[in-house]
């Protein structure tokens, strides 16, 4: 089994380094992101990796740099969210383990700008780690079909899971294992991370779109000036419900359902602002709005 040390920061993170460590790898150490305050009215609190290091009595640190000084023969990226110096590449190879088939959805939001994209598959990619973004030559990818109500947070526990089982299998015996890396084939499109306005729900879109918005997670829309969260959703193309509706913009209420430019979306659980999520039919039921009163107003 391999010494490495292992970089990365978020939740999905920690299903790899638990599996490298339950396989008998030895973590020389872990490098993740310095404490942050992970929640209003909270102070700095660890990262996910760095929690499940510590438990697992692994040495933490925060500086790159230290992979290079711990005696690994290689490292092992996976979400760390930061581009390493070309200083340590050159002292220490590296292999990163990320959530997409590249060159597809290189960057920060592969998942998430996979499910905006409308993809019908995804996968994980194990690559060499280069000076560029998500560029090195890939060793080796798994895929999987992204189901129809998919949330990315239910995607990205699956991937975690199948990228650790690939990890384990290409470092179970290094370097025969790993194997000979091929460089990248196809043209490369980019996941930047989501801005908090590209989860504002437009109602003058269609309904399947704005479904993959809320599928992404924190979708949001306003009512009566205050922000409201759409946590889960369903797009319809039912014909209108009656008459009116030719009468009705985009964003306007239909019981728990909401107009868009093409069918109707059917609010199914959201949380209005300083309040606890709840089904859409009881919001409604709270909220009373008017006849034709609408969302984003």
């Amino acid at each position: 089994m391999a010494r490495l040390a292992f970089l990365g920061t978020p939740e999905p993170a920690v299903t790899a380094l638990r599996a490298l460590v339950g396989a008998g790898h030895d973590v020389a150490v872990v490098v993740t992101r310095p404490d942050r305050r992970r929640g209003r009215g909270q102070g700095p609190g660890p990262s996910p990796v760095k929690a499940a290091a510590l438990e697992l009595g692994l040495r933490v640190a925060e500086e790159p740099a230290e992979a290079g000084r711990a005696g690994a023969g290689i490292g092992v990226v996976v979400a760390y969210g930061r581009l390493l110096e070309p200083e340590l590449l050159a002292r220490l190879p590296m292999v990163n383990l990320h959530f997409s088939l590249l060159p597809r959805w290189r960057g920060a939001a592969p998942v998430e700008r996979a499910i905006l994209a409308g993809d019908r598959e995804t996968g994980v990619c194990l690559m060499k780690v280069e000076e560029g973004l998500d560029t090195g030559p890939v060793y080796a990818c798994r895929r999987v079909e992204i189901g129809d109500q998919e949330t990315a947070a239910q995607l990205r526990r699956r991937l975690a899971t199948m990228g650790a089982s690939l990890l384990v299998e290409r470092l179970a015996d290094l370097p025969a294992s790993l194997g000979s890396p091929v460089p990248q084939q196809g043209e490369p499109t980019y996941a930047p991370k989501l801005a908090v306005e590209e989860l504002r729900l437009d109602w003058a879109r269609p309904a399947c779109r704005l479904a993959r918005v809320v599928r992404v997670g924190r979708a949001w829309t306003t009512f009566r000036g205050r922000r409201l969260l759409v946590l889960e959703a369903r797009a319809s193309s039912a014909p209108p419900l009656s008459d009116t509706m030719d009468l009705l913009t985009p964003g306007s209420l239909v019981g728990n359902q909401v107009l868009t430019g093409s069918g109707l979306l059917e609010l199914v659980v959201v949380q209005p602002a300083g309040r606890a999520a709840m089904s859409g039919a009881d919001w409604v039921r709270g909220a009373r709005p008017a006849a034709g009163e609408a969302l984003g107003r």
